[in-house]
């Protein structure tokens, strides 16, 4: 665990880098060296450095938190801690105006600095957008390109920010700079994490918790009081996708605000979905089917009715607006001097996209109508044009965005993820003026403020409430601030969300409800440590989650699904079932208190909740009751099940779902 076993012939070449906080290092091996290593006493495991990826303001008055907010005193004390891709300290969503002052005693940081950046230049501009997000100041003319005007802010501008850069553009983020990014975090004095970064599959299987660097790193934040708030991936809306699913970490979904915009595509008047910023002034140009504009020199050309890269027909696409059967970036129609794209394709329209020419995707009638006006056999050329967007309220919302990564958890399924939702389209926030617009090549467009869609953004909005919290409540532990987002959350209707707690977990994050919970699920590392146990690691295994070469798991463990979660989930098989969970709640709320439980279960489902004991009777704050739920039924044709339990004592309502 202290790096000892790396060859010491050779041990200027070989190590590269030693952590602080996790009794580990980073090292150049072969494969021959690592498996020799791994079987070496003091050596917990050995994993290889592969990438992590970044999953990429109307939002807060949305949620009903505005700028006004009752607010504590030690907000500025907080330090938000950002793994992302760096930041642009020059943006004006981080101008110091209102005299900070020093950082907080308790910051133990540097800022380290190169030829190529002050402090920490984002060139991607996805971490400056993220850091915003959670803590950038107030910018009251704040745009995209004219979009979203208005004030942008982050939830807690009056924090401080600590980023973290282990992303590179064109090279990822590597395992070793993920850990190394917690490591000094850690070491820091950050008071909460957030990471808006995903991981692949190991041999297309869910990435154990031993392997995963921010389940690790995480786990050690835990250990420390500092809770990390991780996006759970744009996978959706395919279930068992979620990522970043660990059950110390706040995994966070993306959900839909009532903001959205929309194309109009004028020929029969379609109506598409995209973020168009381009004003073609009513011009029209020909309209040309990307199936028609083959590249034949190009061993793709067959695929350029896709628009795909290198299919298309420079000569015959140049100035026009090309039609493809796919929702594509643009790069090709932009390579290939195309005037604009219409793009359609079978795939939710919820989401608006920017794009790095005039664009707009449609889809239904509009897009057979496109269709078979660019394709009529007549001499006459067929024209359009693509309006810039106009924005739409959008009163459905909230509702999950489909691109949001979807549970049941891969590895552990009795724990429900996500864990919330919280806004994640078309969020306005502070960017870095040397990245592209787009992130593709040829987009010049040069902003401050940019409006993204992902669950990064969710990410830094659940971090920022977390960090509010805190601000009140500087004593709570990780796992008590989690369960005071999760517990207060909107509940959410599967009207709108066909996979339900799935897409959701415990619904959209309620701000204004989060600092007064009533009671809180807690948990330390010794329950993550039973729960590791149970889910079948061996001590190795959590020996390299907590860096500890004494854990090991005790003779008699409990049921793998009594973890004190704030939420409660169980995986089935058909027929019946009937499971009890073990729950324990800490009274923060009145010192004296009653609390009754309440189950509700949706008509039509052959699902039975029993709460023993019913009531709860608290005598002081910092008390802790315990109480049973038994769930029963029968699997039938329905594939999810779902019910929820409310603790209510007349001012405070923790809700879980089942």
């Amino acid at each position: 665990d202290n790096c000892s076993s790396v060859p010491a012939h050779k041990v200027h070449e070989y190590l590269l880098h030693t952590y602080e906080n996790f009794h580990g290092c980073v090292a150049k091996l072969t494969e021959n060296e690592a498996k020799i290593i791994v079987g070496m006493d003091g050596v917990v495991s050995v994993f290889p450095n592969d990438k992590n990826y970044p999953h990429t303001t109307r939002s807060w008055d949305f949620m009903g938190f505005p700028l006004d907010v009752e607010r504590s005193n030690t907000e500025s004390d907080l330090i938000v801690g950002v793994i992302d891709t760096g930041i642009w300290p020059e943006s004006e969503s981080f101008r110091d105006d209102s005299g900070f002052g020093p950082p907080p005693t308790k910051w133990k940081g540097k800022c380290q600095t190169s030829d190529h950046f002050t402090c920490n230049k984002d060139t991607i501009g996805h971490g400056t957008h993220t850091a915003s997000i959670a803590a950038g100041g107030v910018v009251k003319t704040a745009s995209f390109l004219g979009f979203g005007q208005g004030t942008a802010r982050g939830g807690v501008p009056s924090a401080r920010i600590a980023v973290y850069k282990p992303c590179w553009k064109d090279e990822g983020c590597f395992f070793s700079n993920v850990l190394a990014a917690f490591d000094a975090a850690i070491s820091d004095g950050v008071d909460i994490i957030s990471i808006s970064l995903s991981f692949g599959r190991v041999e297309n299987l869910a990435r154990p918790y031993f392997i995963d660097p921010i389940a690790i790193g995480g786990f050690h934040a835990m250990k420390k009081g500092i809770l990390t708030s991780a996006s759970v991936g744009n996978h959706g809306p395919s279930l068992r996708t979620v990522g970043n699913y660990a059950p110390w970490l706040l995994s966070v979904g993306a959900s839909i605000i009532d903001r959205k915009s929309t194309t109009k595509v004028r020929l029969g008047n379609g109506m598409g979905t995209s973020l168009n910023t381009f004003d073609l002034q009513n011009k029209t140009f020909p309209l040309i089917y990307g199936g028609d504009a083959p590249d034949t020199t190009s061993s793709n050309s067959s695929l350029s009715r896709f628009c795909l890269p290198d299919t298309l027909n420079r000569t015959l696409v140049k100035d026009k607006i090309v039609v493809c059967d796919a929702l594509v970036n643009g790069t090709e129609a932009l390579i290939a001097g195309a005037a604009g794209t219409i793009m359609h394709f079978v795939q939710p329209h919820d989401i608006p996209y920017s794009f790095p020419l005039p664009a707009s995707h449609i889809h239904g009638d509009d897009a057979a109508r496109v269709i078979s006006y660019t394709r009529k056999l007549t001499s006459t050329t067929p024209f359009g044009t693509i309006l810039k967007s106009v924005e739409l309220r959008d009163t459905s919302a909230p509702y999950v965005a489909s691109f949001s990564a979807r549970g049941p958890h891969p590895l552990s399924p009795q724990i429900l993820k996500p864990d919330l939702v919280a806004p994640g389209v078309s969020i306005l926030a502070a960017w870095s003026p040397i990245a592209s617009v787009t992130g593709i090549e040829g987009d010049k467009r040069s902003v401050p403020f940019n409006m993204l869609h992902g669950t990064s953004m969710s990410c830094p909005h659940a971090t920022a409430i977390a960090a509010y919290v805190k601000s009140f409540h500087p004593t709570w532990s990780a796992a008590a601030i989690k369960s005071a987002l999760m517990t207060t959350a909107l509940p959410m209707s599967n009207a709108m969300n066909e996979e339900a707690e799935l897409a959701y977990g415990s619904g959209h994050i309620n701000p204004s409800k989060t600092t007064n919970p009533g009671l809180v699920y807690d948990a330390n590392e010794g329950d993550y440590v039973k729960f590791l146990c149970n889910e079948g690691l061996s001590d190795a295994g959590i020996r390299s989650i907590t860096g500890d070469n004494n854990s090991s798991c005790p003779e008699n463990n409990t049921t793998n699904w009594d973890l004190n979660y704030p939420s409660i989930s169980l995986a089935a098989s058909l027929g019946a079932f009937d499971n009890t969970f073990m729950r324990t709640v800490t009274n923060v709320g009145s010192s004296n208190s009653t609390y009754k439980a309440t189950v509700t279960t949706p008509q039509g489902q052959s699902l039975a909740v029993k709460v023993q004991p019913s009531t709860l009777s608290f005598k002081s704050l910092g008390q802790k009751l315990s109480f049973s739920v038994r769930v029963t039924g029968n699997i039938g044709m329905r594939a999810l099940m779902s019910a929820s339990l409310v603790w209510d004592d007349g001012q405070h309502q923790v809700r879980s779902p089942i």
